[in-house]
């Protein structure tokens, strides 16, 4: 490339890591408000929440179109390429974490009436660890920052954690009681949503791994695993 092309490049790539950094901010604050919303009760915030996602399809839409003209005008090779892919795919995911926060805001009309049911309390701490996994992700592919992503993806099974107690006494409330049972299916899958922000952050660090050093996290792990 010439100097004029890779500076051109250049620029392509950081109006890309722009648009995924403002779309991971809006994720970051759906999932927030969708989880104030579901602990007061808040219906109208909700339905706020549940608007407020075209932001984020628009933003992808954006960085979808981005990135094709970058592969298209610059043709970029190795490592270039890999950032621009990256990209690519991490809006994607970006806009399906965004769809949880929003499938969480749709139940809050449905939990509005709910009685105090103890897995609610642990819910917002599950919700802050997942939110933070999705902040910490993004700032690694604007750093192209591998280690970050490690740390990211090893945080996950927190989350898990999270979601395999929350199911469990959620199964208890229904079984000891059956009027339990339509609200605590709809926590049920509000737990669900924020495991899966989890695993979207996680393979969000195994591509921004992928970009940086050009290898597979899985291997990284497993090394790590064994030593």
């Amino acid at each position: 490339m010439s100097a004029h092309t890779l500076k051109a490049f250049d620029e392509d790539l950081d109006q890309l890591r722009a648009l995924i950094s403002e779309m991971g901010g809006l994720a970051e604050h759906q999932i927030r408000e969708s989880m104030r919303c579901l602990t007061q009760r808040d219906v109208e915030g909700a339905r706020k929440v549940v608007a407020d996602d075209a932001k984020i399809d628009e933003l992808d839409r954006q960085t979808e179109q981005r990135a094709i003209q970058t592969i298209a005008l610059r043709a970029p090779m190795a490592g270039d390429l890999r950032d621009v892919v990256a990209a690519l795919k991490i809006s994607t995911v970006v806009e399906r974490i965004g769809d949880y926060a929003k499938n969480i805001a749709r139940r809050v009309e449905q939990l509005e009436t709910a009685p105090a049911i103890e897995p609610l309390s642990l819910m917002p701490e599950m919700a802050r660890i997942a939110t933070e996994m999705v902040h910490d992700v993004l700032n690694a592919f604007v750093e192209r920052d591998a280690e970050t992503a490690l740390r990211v993806a090893r945080r996950d099974q927190a989350v898990d954690d999270f979601y395999n107690s929350i199911f469990r006494t959620l199964l208890t409330h229904m079984m000891e009681d059956s009027h339990h049972i339509g609200h605590a299916t709809q926590l049920l899958f509000v737990a669900k949503h924020l495991e899966r922000i989890g695993d979207h952050a996680t393979n969000i660090a195994e591509m921004v791994y992928y970009a940086a050093t050009g290898g597979m996290m899985a291997d990284k792990l497993e090394r790590d695993d064994t030593v």
